[in-house]
């Protein structure tokens, strides 16, 4: 029996449906990448901002399709748009078979099996569980690197934000699984771990009644055949010393934090619900740098926010000026129905939010190129990623460079390399956001 998956979202969705996938094979299914050749179809749903949740309807409505011209005999929803709208989900798209929330994805095999027994039957659990399943994961990730999700849900309540009505609230996984989990990742072959949460950086609090994470990291530190592990999702108010302190002292951990700090005008923070403010955003950024001075720094901002004045745009812009981010990514505010925001006053039309995203990134784009520039001449140890045919060059991913959100090191060189293998690289030139290399003599471990 063939299953086929659509994986939508972010990397903690995927996490979840890699474990599906894993539930599945051991009940005896296999795996196809042809919608046409599938028996079960399972969609895994993101509806984070408005745009996903079309993205994850359509997806749905697609791959209804192969119910008629495929083989596909059950079609299974699950993840943020099944959690979000399940009481409306059989009503408004009836192709979906049967629904599974966010929470209860392990029942995904039991879910599958009541629909091709003919008597179909929704999985939905409250929002606050925590599911520990035993399967072993399916990684999709190309083996080299692999997400570890070491909480789930959100306590911040930000007022633009619906995840925590979706994913419930903190819920930290206990530390020997987590520790468990990450050693069966790195026998399968990965050798980088992301680490990733909702926010990773208040991990434990709620199982041990302080902030683990630092623990946490000197376990996996531990792990033999593992040579880096990254930080996602670091919110700024919870970074301190001993963190700090943790990434400093260990090889294993990359000198990279990416930390979503949403905005610096301290009005638009407020109103945003943030626990934070510009001046403390700055002496956490000048901090890290000094501490740590190879840091590389990743964050994201919201543009267009309800209420943003010009002047707060032009505040964030002077911010972006003279932090100088290494990584900037801007979204446009997405109008949440059920969050406060969605209700707010002065709500941004969405050509003046596009407008202040796109100069936020015209200056960040001449930032970029400028510290890719100093990045000239260094060496760097480095993952390939993969090999381009068209243009005879090796891609290769740098600690500065998480997989998918950030660039890449083009590589020219005779040498035959694989995905996955690790090698030092002198850099040799730049863009607005890669950089170019050539392998150094010496030999990666």
């Amino acid at each position: 029996m063939n299953v086929f998956f659509a994986s939508l979202g972010c990397d903690k969705n995927l996490v979840d449906t890699e474990v599906m996938l894993g539930i599945l094979r051991e009940r005896g299914y296999s795996f196809t990448d042809d919608e046409s050749e599938a028996d079960v179809i399972v969609v895994n749903t993101c509806c984070f901002i408005h745009d996903a949740c079309e993205e994850s309807i359509q997806t749905i409505l697609d791959l209804a399709a192969y119910k008629t011209e495929g083989r596909c005999r059950a079609l299974i929803v699950t993840g943020c748009l099944a959690t979000r709208y399940a009481k409306e989900m059989h009503s408004e798209i009836p192709e979906a078979d049967a629904i599974v929330s966010a929470t209860a994805y392990d029942k995904i095999a039991d879910a599958v099996e009541s629909v091709l027994s003919g008597k179909a039957e929704d999985y939905l659990s409250d929002i606050n569980d925590l599911p520990l399943p035993d399967a072993e994961r399916v990684i999709t990730t190309g083996g080299h690197f692999a997400y570890l999700k070491i909480a789930e849900g959100c306590d911040k309540c930000c007022t633009y934000c619906a995840i925590p009505a979706m994913r419930g609230k903190y819920r930290s996984y206990p530390m020997d699984r987590l520790v468990r989990e990450a050693e069966y990742l790195v026998s399968q072959g990965a050798s980088e771990l992301i680490l990733v949460a909702q926010e990773t950086t208040l991990y434990g609090r709620d199982l041990y009644g302080y902030k683990a994470l630092p623990k946490l990291l000197e376990k996996l530190c531990e792990i033999e055949g593992l040579k880096w592990i990254r930080l996602l999702y670091c919110y700024p108010e919870e970074i301190d010393a001993e963190l700090i302190d943790t990434i400093r002292s260990h090889e294993k951990i990359c000198h990279y934090l990416d930390i979503p700090i949403q905005h610096a005008s301290d009005a638009v923070l407020r109103r945003m619900g943030r626990r934070t403010d510009q001046a403390s955003l700055k002496s956490l950024i000048r901090t890290l740098r000094t501490e740590i001075p190879d840091i590389c720094i990743r964050t994201t901002l919201i543009s267009g926010f309800p209420g943003e004045t010009e002047a707060d745009h032009q505040e964030l812009l002077d911010f972006v000026s003279d932090l100088r981010f290494d990584r900037l990514g801007v979204f446009p505010y997405s109008r949440e129905e059920g969050t406060p925001a969605y209700d707010f006053a002065d709500q941004i039309d969405a050509e003046t939010a596009e407008r202040r995203r796109d100069e936020i990134m015209e200056l960040q784009q001449e930032i970029s190129a400028s510290l890719g520039r100093e990045m000239v001449g260094k060496t760097l140890d480095a993952f390939v990623e993969g090999y381009l045919t068209d243009e005879n060059v090796y891609v290769c991913r740098t600690y500065r460079d998480a997989p998918d959100v950030d660039g890449y090191v083009f590589v020219d060189t005779d040498r035959q390399m694989m995905s996955g293998d690790f090698v030092k690289i002198r850099i040799t030139g730049s863009n607005e956001y890669d950089l170019t290399g050539e392998c150094t003599d010496e030999s990666g471990e």
